[in-house]
C-alpha cells in the first residue's frame, strides 16, 4: 500500500517569503514538517539564516522560494522591454491590442527633462499621438465593414472581435515612449541578479525603476535583495563592445533578407533523434547517434513520426528537441519584435531601436487615405531620432522611435522552442507583423530538418500570402 504524501501550500498569506525559502532550506537537514520549520521561525531569525547561507556562504538557490508579486505602473515599454529580459520571470502587461493609449500616456526620459531638445521631442510625440488618435476610427469603421456583426452576437463581443483587428494596425503609430503597466512574479534570487543589470542600463529610467523595485522589494525579502548594486562587468560590455562592432565593416544594403536561418547543427535531425532513443534506451548515446547517422531518410522519417506523430493538441514538443540548436539574423518592426521577445527559453540578442532599416507599412493605413498622415508622422519620429541620437546617445533616442519601424535581432534556439514559438506566432489569431516572420522561419527550418518540420503545425498560408494582405511595404525609407 502507497503511503499517504502530505501536498500543501506555505501561504504568503500566512508566512513571508523569507520565511518561506529557510523552511525549504531547512528540510536538507531537518526531519521535521515543513510547516513545522516555519511555525518555528520569525523575520530576524530568517534574516540570520539568508545572512550566513545565502550571502555569506553564497547559497543562492534557497533564495529562489522566496517569491514576489512587483507591480510597476507609469513606465515607457522601452523601460519595460528591460525590465522583461529575464527569462525565468513571468510578465503581463498592457495590450496594444485591447487598450487605447490617450494623448497624455507617454514618458519623457529623465535625460530630456532640462535639455533643449525637449520641446521638439514632445512635438513629435503629440504628431504621433493625434495620428494614432486620428486613425482610430476609420481603422475601425474599415474592420467592421469587413466583419460585421453576427446574427445573435452580443455587441460586446463583436466589438472586441474588431477592436483587435483595428488596434492591430493602430498600434504601429505608437512610439517606443507609450507609457505601459506591468505585472512581474519573480523570486528573490532571480531578482537581485536583475537588480545588478537594470541598475546599469544605459536609461536613467530603467536604473531609476530598478531602485523604486529594490526599495518595494526589501520591504518583503530585507536580505535577499539588499546587496544588489550595479553591475560594472555589464555597463563596461555595453560600452566596450559598442566601440569594437562600430570598426567591424558591414555591408551597405539597406535591408537584407530580414529573415536568415544564420547557422544551423548540419546533424541537428540525427542528434535529436538519437536523444530520444538514448532516452528510452539503457546505451550509450554514441551508439544511437551512430545509427541514427547510418538510416536513409525513409529510416530517419520514420523515426521522426514515431517521435512526433502521436502529439495531441495540447501535448508539448519532447525534450530531445532542445538537442539541435540554430542561430538566426532577423529583421521585424518594433512590433513584431515586442512579441517575440516573449519567447524568453531562448536567447534573443537584439540591437538598440532605431530607424535605418525603414518602416512597415500596413496596406490598411494606406486604403483609409491616411497615408500622406503616417509617413509624416514616420518622417518627423526619424528626424528627431537622429537629432536625440546625436546629442544623447542611441538608447535615449529609441523612446521616439513607433512600432512600425524595422528592428534587428539575433536569436539562438533550439528546435523544440522553435515549434513552441512557430506554432504560436503563425496562428491565425497572432498579429501579422509576427505572423509572416514565424512563416518564414517556418520554411527555412523545413529544408534543414524536413523529418522534424513535417509535424510542425502551421495555417494554411505563406508568408508571402500575409504580406500581400497586410501590407503595402514592409520597409519603407526614411
Amino acid at each position: 500500500m502507497l503511503p499517504r504524501p502530505r501536498v500543501y501550500l506555505l501561504s504568503p498569506k500566512v508566512y513571508p517569503p523569507e520565511v518561506i525559502a529557510v523552511a525549504f532550506a531547512k528540510t536538507s537537514r531537518s526531519p521535521e514538517s515543513f510547516d513545522v520549520i516555519a511555525a518555528e521561525l520569525n523575520a530576524d531569525q530568517s534574516r540570520r539564516f539568508h545572512e550566513k547561507w545565502v550571502v555569506g556562504y553564497g547559497h543562492a538557490s534557497v533564495a529562489e522560494h522566496a517569491v514576489l508579486h512587483i507591480a510597476v505602473e507609469g513606465a515607457s515599454r522601452l523601460a519595460v522591454e528591460a525590465l522583461e529580459e529575464p527569462r525565468l520571470a513571468s510578465y503581463t502587461e498592457k495590450s496594444t491590442r485591447y487598450q487605447r493609449w490617450n494623448a497624455d500616456a507617454f514618458v519623457v526620459p529623465p535625460e530630456l527633462a532640462e535639455h533643449p531638445l525637449r520641446a521638439e521631442y514632445e512635438a513629435t510625440l503629440r504628431l504621433l499621438v493625434d495620428t494614432y488618435q486620428r486613425a482610430w476610427e476609420p481603422l475601425r469603421a474599415a474592420i467592421a465593414r469587413r466583419h460585421p456583426r453576427r446574427e445573435g452576437e452580443p455587441e460586446a463581443r463583436w466589438d472586441r472581435r474588431v477592436r483587435s483587428a483595428f488596434a492591430d494596425v493602430a498600434r504601429f503609430l505608437l512610439p517606443a515612449a507609450a507609457m505601459a503597466n506591468v505585472g512581474i512574479t519573480i523570486n528573490a534570487r532571480l531578482l537581485a541578479h536583475s537588480l545588478r543589470k537594470w541598475l546599469a542600463h544605459p536609461l536613467a529610467e530603467v536604473r531609476h525603476l530598478a531602485q523604486r523595485i529594490k526599495d518595494v522589494a526589501l520591504a518583503e525579502t530585507p536580505t535577499l535583495v539588499r546587496y544588489a548594486e550595479a553591475n560594472s562587468y555589464r555597463a563596461y560590455l555595453q560600452t566596450e563592445f559598442a566601440t569594437l562592432a562600430e570598426a567591424v565593416p558591414t555591408p551597405e544594403g539597406f535591408l537584407p533578407n530580414p529573415v536568415h536561418l544564420a547557422h544551423h547543427d548540419t546533424d541537428g535531425e540525427v542528434r535529436v533523434l538519437a536523444a530520444a532513443l538514448a532516452h528510452a534506451g539503457r546505451g550509450p548515446y554514441a551508439t544511437y547517434y551512430e545509427h541514427v547517422r547510418t538510416l536513409d531518410a525513409a529510416g530517419r522519417a520514420s523515426l521522426a513520426a514515431a517521435l512526433l506523430a502521436h502529439r495531441g493538441e495540447h501535448d508539448a514538443p519532447p525534450r530531445a528537441l532542445e538537442a539541435a540548436s540554430t542561430t538566426w539574423d532577423l529583421v521585424m518592426d518594433q512590433g513584431a519584435y515586442y512579441e517575440f521577445k516573449r519567447h524568453r527559453m531562448m536567447s534573443p540578442f537584439p540591437q538598440t531601436l532605431g530607424v535605418d532599416l525603414g518602416y512597415a507599412m500596413p496596406r490598411l493605413i494606406h486604403e483609409v487615405g491616411l497615408t500622406d498622415a503616417y509617413r509624416k508622422a514616420m518622417r518627423a519620429a526619424a528626424v528627431m531620432h537622429r537629432r536625440l541620437a546625436a546629442a544623447l546617445g542611441p538608447h535615449v533616442a529609441a523612446y521616439i522611435v513607433p512600432n512600425a519601424f524595422n528592428r534587428r535581432a539575433v536569436a539562438a534556439l533550439n528546435v523544440r522552442e522553435a515549434f513552441h514559438l512557430l506554432e504560436l506566432r503563425s496562428a491565425a489569431n497572432a498579429h501579422f507583423s509576427i505572423r509572416r516572420v514565424a512563416l518564414r522561419m517556418a520554411e527555412e527550418l523545413r529544408a534543414v530538418y524536413p523529418a522534424l518540420m513535417a509535424y510542425l503545425r502551421l495555417p494554411s498560408t505563406s508568408a508571402a500570402r500575409v504580406e500581400e494582405e497586410h501590407f503595402a511595404a514592409v520597409a519603407v525609407r526614411v
